[in-house]
């Protein structure tokens, strides 16, 4: 018989065996799927919230914040800066002017629905055209806000997740009283977790006078990105520097990010090596059963490589299995489920959703393929190197 068929004889042989073995085998195949179970669903908080934070902006449209800002809560702007960034050529006009927002950005407190303890949530103050700039969003409920009136709209998952965000609810910060007039969605992006209002009513509630933090504009196209922002930071009026909007966004979740990365992958990394340890039992306790099988076969002429290709299919096969029912189940029970965290770089809730992605699914079947052959590896080359007049003995 050639190699190959040697190989699959054997392991046809073994895969059989498997139900004669259920409790140790299933056993090994939990283990491999609690592994892939937990690491898909922590990495699936990472990937929810990467995803609402890059699907937020657009790549035509530009952000302008003060020189040295790394966010809006850092940025100031005047009145002055705001009408020569908008008045620079480069950007989308309207019949009432540029397409473009200077904006205000705070915090205020809300208490959780889930756990009633208070959460930093955003309130942005924007003027009229920051609906045209940010064309994804749509009032779902209500009305939009009337400028110059103490008047809130709210994004569907501020609304979802904060105690009173409802419409026609009354909210009082720092003895100012805010009614709710609409409740809107953007697109699943970050915006829907924010509180909007007329930034023109937002300076004097708080104190600043005619200062905004950044400027949101939409270009003529985004070909022109790169104009317009040389034209900025050349200007000597001016101290700002200027990003794309997506990428901005995109940038506001790296930290966050990679440290749920990190955190998923060590949970990972330390419930492998208990799964590794559970597949190598299994695995011997399998071997050990079948010592007279493979001491026959060597004697009828079967090679050791055959017997180790074997084992280490099986292996394969119960991690495969295993990583599966893994994935699956952290699909079934987190993908789409609906949270909010705290974004350490702006220090304001965020709502999104977990995200099982294919891309992570394949992540989890390639981990456990990987701990099956971890947990494979030894017993195989002991299966191989079994004496075989020892073991004939043993018949």
């Amino acid at each position: 018989m050639g190699w190959l068929s040697q190989a699959g004889v054997v392991t046809l042989l073994y895969l059989r065996t498997i139900p004669q073995r259920a409790g140790s085998s299933l056993a090994a195949a939990f283990g491999v799927a609690g592994v892939v179970g937990v690491m898909v669903a922590v990495l699936s908080i990472a990937e929810g919230f990467r995803a609402t934070m890059v699907e937020t902006g657009s790549a035509g449209n530009a952000m302008v914040l003060r020189t040295g800002a790394d966010s809006e809560m850092s940025s100031s702007l005047g009145l002055e800066a705001t009408r020569i960034i908008m008045d620079t050529p480069g950007l989308a006009r309207a019949a009432d002017g540029p397409i473009a927002s200077a904006e205000m950005f705070v915090i205020v407190d809300l208490p959780l629905r889930s756990t009633g303890t208070e959460a930093n949530v955003p309130l942005r103050g924007v003027q009229p055209t920051a609906f045209d700039v940010r064309g994804e969003v749509e009032i779902v409920e209500g009305r939009r806000f009337e400028p110059g009136r103490n008047e809130l709209i709210a994004g569907i998952g501020a609304k979802r997740e904060f105690a009173g965000v409802e419409l026609g609810n009354r909210l009082r910060w720092d003895d100012v009283d805010w009614e709710i007039v609409g409740i809107f969605r953007a697109g699943g992006g970050l915006s829907e977790s924010e509180l909007w209002c007329d930034v023109k009513v937002l300076q004097p509630a708080y104190r600043r006078g005619t200062l905004f933090q950044a400027v949101y504009a939409q270009l003529e196209s985004p070909d022109r990105f790169d104009a317009y922002r040389d034209a900025l930071m050349t200007d000597p009026r001016l101290r700002v520097k200027v990003i794309r909007e997506n990428e901005y966004y995109a940038s506001q979740s790296q930290l966050l990010h990679a440290i749920i990365m990190g955190l998923g992958s060590l949970v990972a990394a330390l419930m492998g090596i208990g799964a590794v340890f559970g597949a190598v039992n299994t695995m011997y306790s399998a071997v050990a059963a079948r010592t007279r099988e493979i001491a026959t076969l060597r004697a009828l002429g079967f090679g050791g490589a055959p017997v180790v290709i074997s084992v280490l299919i099986e292996s394969l096969a119960l991690a495969l299995g295993g990583g599966l029912i893994g994935g699956i189940a952290a699909y079934v029970a987190f993908n789409g489920y609906q949270v909010s965290t705290l974004n350490f770089q702006s220090f304001s809730q965020v709502a999104f959703a977990f995200r099982v992605t294919p891309g992570l699914m394949i992540t989890g079947v390639v981990v456990s393929l990987f701990l099956g052959l971890l947990g494979g590896i030894f017993p195989a080359v002991r299966a191989a190197r079994i004496p075989v007049a020892t073991a004939l003995r043993q018949l």
